[in-house]
């Protein structure tokens, strides 16, 4: 049973002053757009919440506004469902909210504080900055785009390290080096591996032999780990051109000032 006083303070994110009310339609586009960038990355849910993803389906569950709110906001303990109300603005949040419950039948869902406190949900940015986001978490391109491993500002996948340094130029980029891939070698296969852990009770790593990388785990001994690979970089930025390259670099500068 959800604790009832816990609760309060997510409803009062939903019933907030009409003042500050965004037409629904617009919200659900809204959520929908973050759902994609955020929630439809493969490993977790699909698009429009359908069956295809790691996660279960969310569309047509007869799920009500109460529990995907809490949900959404506070996770799912135990499981890969992480809590987005410390990660998201307050405003994505219900979005995202408002449109899952459009997937569960709920044509007017309450997005009363849509937009309250907190701003627009994303920073203003140059436009070539702001064409950079869009090309970052393109969901057209599927697992082509830079979102199916990087997380900037608490979207996208968090495969690899954060981007701590970013790279001067496009040519920078292709060329980027990768020390942290390692060689896993598993039952006489070789495949290049992002190393989570390796420790005495498990081997954990990530296979980057094809979009999107698998978390792959195996018992000791199973899987053999050797420093550097011959994968790189610029074999996964093919659906990209130079010039959104270009963009998306511009984004990522933005996105690193405090």
């Amino acid at each position: 049973m959800i604790d009832a006083m816990r609760f309060l303070p997510l409803l009062w994110l939903a019933v907030s002053s009409p003042a500050w009310s965004q037409n629904v339609q617009d919200v659900i586009a809204q959520g929908e757009g973050v759902f994609n960038q955020t929630c439809a990355t493969g490993y977790c849910h699909a698009v429009k919440g359908g069956l295809g993803g790691g996660a279960p389906r969310l569309a047509a569950r007869g799920f009500d506004e109460a529990y995907i709110n809490t949900t959404t906001t506070r996770g799912l303990p135990g499981t890969s469902m992480p809590a987005f109300g410390t990660v998201l603005a307050r405003n994505d949040v219900i979005a995202v909210v408002a449109y899952v419950a459009s997937l569960n039948g709920i044509a007017t869902p309450n997005v009363g504080a849509a937009g309250r406190a907190g701003g627009p949900s994303r920073a203003s940015l140059p436009p070539d900055a702001e064409r950079g986001r869009e090309l970052f978490y393109d969901a057209v391109r599927s697992f082509g785009r830079c979102a199916t491993c990087h997380e900037v500002s608490g979207m996208g996948m968090a495969v690899a390290s954060p981007i701590s340094k970013v790279p001067a130029d496009v040519t920078a980029l292709r060329a980027l080096a990768t020390p942290a891939v390692s060689t896993a070698t598993v039952n006489g296969e070789a495949m290049p591996a992002l190393v989570v852990s390796q420790g005495k009770t498990h081997t954990v790593f990530y296979d980057l032999t094809t979009p999107p990388p698998v978390l792959r785990t195996f018992e000791p001994g199973e899987a053999k780990i050797a420093a550097g690979s011959r994968w790189r970089h610029a074999s996964i930025l093919g659906s990209y051109t130079d010039a959104e390259l270009s963009s998306v670099l511009a984004f990522l500068r933005a996105a690193a000032k405090p």
